[in-house]
């Protein structure tokens, strides 16, 4: 088979190099793409949202399936064209994908089929939403309505930064139209957990639970990012009784509003949580694999993952018998000095073919690209996040001490990375 993944971060390095190991896969293409992806296949310089560029190319090289790594692309209705074009693609249609480009909506869905989740106020004016800001016990989380590369996000400590949030989401447009409508929610306390649920239509089947740090630095401080690393299992795993819940609580109302709704779903969905002392609450609902998240665990899954796509593609998920191993797996982000504000590239990476023979060789050590790109020979930084070092071990402990030494090895001019991924009780 020939597979076209879409997209140019970790997470499509995570997902080229794991579909390469099938044996039904032949070629594998990657558009964009990154410096890592280009050693398993062929990048082509296509942005995600270039539909029609996208489609044209799929035809022209036979493309059996292909694979939505970005939120953007499913915004752009990427999936709608290419299923009226009669190819093979794995996704949701841009109508279900409004679960994770719309806040707003998501919110709304919730609180109709009576899933837990903060409660919220809902604002298309910076005016109605400062006043309800007002009295308020603090902190609270303001967001962006639409899609803001994970930065769309502001815990608000105090009236001052709330009021900060909305002026520059929605008067001075930093999201553009994302932020033209905001919800200002109640801020819940406990750690967070990602669940990745894949959905063929009618049926769900869970992944094992991961945990991100999404705050750029230690302590669980500074700005939003889109992952400065992550964990699988989470520190706080999960009990059985949470477990319940998830399914009770989280699961199974949604399956049922997807069905009332008239939403078929195919895909991956993945509920971020909160584990509060009431129980799991949903934050929001992601409508693809997540970033670093999949960088931990598609080491763990030990089982091929093209006919896993291709069962949640053809209706037939419950199928499907997936083979995990029971190791934990940690990684580390290497990001660019300023992230997730302005940053420099171009910055030359020293140590990474070193580190990258190493996991070769060891099968439990990978090193997934992002912001890369090859110049003059040399791999060099192109984006904020540039490469995730994943560790599997034979406890957290272990996994956790083996990504911090390989990302040690690891320089360029103005790396920054966390020191507390998978170090205590988890912060998101």
């Amino acid at each position: 088979m020939n597979l076209l993944i879409i997209g140019g971060g970790g997470r499509e390095h995570a997902l080229a190099w794991k579909l390469s190991q099938s044996p039904r896969v032949r070629q594998i293409y990657c558009a964009p793409g990154n410096a890592g992806t280009a050693l398993l296949g062929e990048n082509v310089p296509l942005a995600i949202t270039d539909v029609d560029g996208l489609l044209k190319f799929a035809q022209d090289r036979f493309i059996d399936l292909t694979v939505v790594g970005p939120d953007d692309a499913l915004a752009a209705g990427i999936v709608d064209r290419f299923q009226a074009a009669g190819l093979r693609i794995f996704g949701p249609t841009r109508d279900a994908a409004k679960l994770e480009w719309s806040k707003i909506f998501t919110k709304e869905f919730l609180l109709r089929h009576g899933i837990p989740t903060a409660a919220a106020g809902r604002f298309e004016t910076s005016l109605a939403a400062h006043a309800f800001c007002r009295g308020k016990t603090y902190p609270l989380v303001i967001k962006a309505d639409g899609l803001a590369t994970g930065k769309g996000v502001v815990v608000a400590e105090h009236p001052q930064a709330a009021a900060e949030a909305i002026h520059e989401m929605m008067d001075k447009g930093r999201f553009g139209p994302a932020g033209r409508r905001v919800l200002v929610e109640e801020f819940l306390r406990g750690p967070e957990c990602s669940l990745h649920a894949l959905i063929d239509g009618k049926n769900y089947r869970l992944w094992p639970a991961a945990q991100d740090y999404k705050r750029a630095n230690d302590g669980d401080t500074g700005a939003n990012t889109g992952g400065m690393g992550a964990v699988s299992p989470p520190v706080d795993a999960l009990d059985p009784e949470t477990e319940r819940r998830v399914h009770a609580e989280i699961m199974l109302p949604l399956m049922a509003g997807l069905h009332a709704e008239g939403i078929r779903f195919q895909g991956m969905l993945f509920p971020g949580l909160m584990l509060t002392a009431e129980g799991p609450q949903v934050l929001e609902f992601n409508a693809r694999f997540g970033d670093p998240e999949t960088q931990v665990l598609l080491p763990r899954l030990k089982s091929d993952l093209l006919p896993v796509l291709e069962a949640v593609i053809d209706g037939n998920l419950n199928d499907v018998q997936l083979e995990w191993d029971p190791r934990p797996a940690v990684c580390v982000i290497l990001a660019s000095g300023g992230y997730p504000g302005s940053y420099p590239t171009g910055q030359a990476i020293g140590g990474l073919d070193e580190v990258q023979a190493e996991g070769a060789r060891s099968n439990d050590l990978f090193v997934f690209h992002a912001g890369t790109k090859f110049v003059d020979g040399k791999t060099v930084t192109s984006g904020g996040r540039v490469l995730g070092v994943t560790a599997l071990g034979n406890d957290l402990a272990d996994a956790r001490a083996r990504a911090y030494a390989a990302a040690e090895r690891i320089t360029f001019e103005g790396r920054h990375l966390r020191r507390d991924i998978a170090a205590g009780p988890g912060v998101g």
